[in-house]
């Protein structure tokens, strides 16, 4: 069946965020929380929907100071500014919250529209596609407030987001395997190991320059993105690494004369990469990122935002990576970068000091070799992901076009 389209300015209201000053940041508890781009996209990475606190928090009687309005029950918030809103995270406000100026709320009109129906509606949506083409992405009310969106009644929106909230629900269960292995892993290896950067155990220590044969990162070859080609030499960019994982959403190629000139960042297969600038202000900021490539030896190259670490002993990347993305070592890293508070950025000496913890080999390989059959299971859980995905995906498609 055919709905009817409406804009979506019709059945609801688009509200940016606040600029807020600084001496109102940094507050961990308080009446509203105060919720950054980084806040909304830790929720939605973690699988969950609703978002309720935030790394900063403000008082009813600061509100005047600075002319903001909490944001409703069953606001939609997503990021409106830069490279965010590629990630696609949407949430649902649980309780009144504020959102800084780089994110937007979606304040739906309950006598028109289902919260559920509508949230479902939004986290289809490509809104990059809307974004402003200019050097820094923006997303514009008067643009988001065009789009058209089918409007069934609303006993019909609430049927329909009961059905996607269920496929929605075992994707999530299969996220939440993924990251209950995550946390056993970390948990052995604290056993065994301690913490990697206070080296409470008193194991040896060495340096990663000492463990590696080459730290080098890449650069912008010339010409920039206007030598991007459609099918070639892969090219990591910062956006393309994140914790353990490769992104290959967005990934740019490189024709075959371009990379030969950029031979020195030219990848091979087990080669670590970590990134090299960005913020550090949330748990998934895009500073000191890493993750191993398992592609083809040059078959691939890293931008000036990409490190790439190749060890004399590649029999255990994993552990070393492992080590890399502790929350333990996110905090290193964090202390150690230079720069602004926006952008930071880790110098090569900075990579090349890295202390890394030296236990007995044997004692290592035993990690890997339980990493290796978590890992394996963790694929399966990945597989189950994708087809959920796929099957939450296809839902979708038809609950908005009148099929479901």
């Amino acid at each position: 069946m055919s709905w009817p389209l409406v804009e979506l300015g019709e059945i609801g209201e688009f509200k940016a965020g606040f600029g807020f000053p600084n001496i109102l940041q940094g507050k961990k508890t308080g009446d509203f929380p105060f919720a950054k781009v980084g806040d909304i996209s830790t929720i939605a990475r973690a699988g969950k929907k609703y978002i309720s606190s935030a790394g900063n928090y403000l008082d009813k009687n600061e509100l005047p100071q600075i002319k903001a309005k909490a944001l409703p029950i069953g606001t939609i918030v997503f990021a409106k500014i830069g490279e965010a809103i590629r990630q696609n995270f949407r949430a649902v406000t649980e309780i009144e919250i504020l959102i800084d100026n780089n994110a937007m709320g979606l304040i739906p009109n309950l006598n028109l529209i289902d919260v559920d129906y509508l949230y479902h509606f939004m986290c289809r949506l490509n809104l990059y596609n809307y974004a402003d083409a200019t050097t820094v992405p923006a997303l514009r009310k008067s643009v988001l407030e065009k789009i058209e969106i089918p409007l069934p009644p609303l006993e019909e929106q609430k049927r329909i987001a009961a059905i996607l909230d269920k496929a929605d629900a075992i994707r999530r269960k299969r996220q939440e395997a993924i990251k209950l292995a995550d946390e056993f892993l970390r948990a052995v290896f604290m056993d065994m190991f301690g913490d990697p950067v206070e080296n409470t155990m008193g194991w040896d220590v060495k340096n990663l320059k000492e463990l590696s044969t080459k730290i080098h990162s890449g650069n912008t070859p010339t010409g920039g993105r206007e030598v991007y080609v459609d099918k070639g030499i892969a090219f990591f960019r910062s956006q393309n690494v994140w914790k353990n994982k490769l992104e290959l959403d967005d990934i740019a190629y490189l024709d075959h004369a371009t990379h030969k000139k950029m031979a020195k960042s030219s990848l091979k297969n087990r080669d670590i990469l970590m990134t090299k600038t960005g913020r550090i202000n949330t748990e998934n900021s895009s500073l000191g990122r890493a993750a191993m490539y398992l592609g083809e030896d040059d078959a691939a190259n890293i931008n000036g935002h990409v490190y790439l670490i190749r060890l004399k002993n590649p029999e255990l990347n994993e552990l070393i990576l492992f080590i890399l993305t502790t929350r333990e070592y996110r905090d290193y890293i964090r202390s150690v970068c230079v720069g602004g508070i926006d952008k930071r950025q880790l110098n090569k000496d900075h990579i090349e000091q890295f202390p890394i913890i030296n236990p007995p080999v044997e004692l290592q390989k035993q990690f890997v070799m339980l990493m290796q059959i978590v890992e394996s299971k963790k694929e399966k859980a990945r597989q189950s992901l994708e087809e959920s995905q796929s099957l939450f995906k296809t839902l979708s498609q038809k609950a908005f076009s009148g099929e479901l």
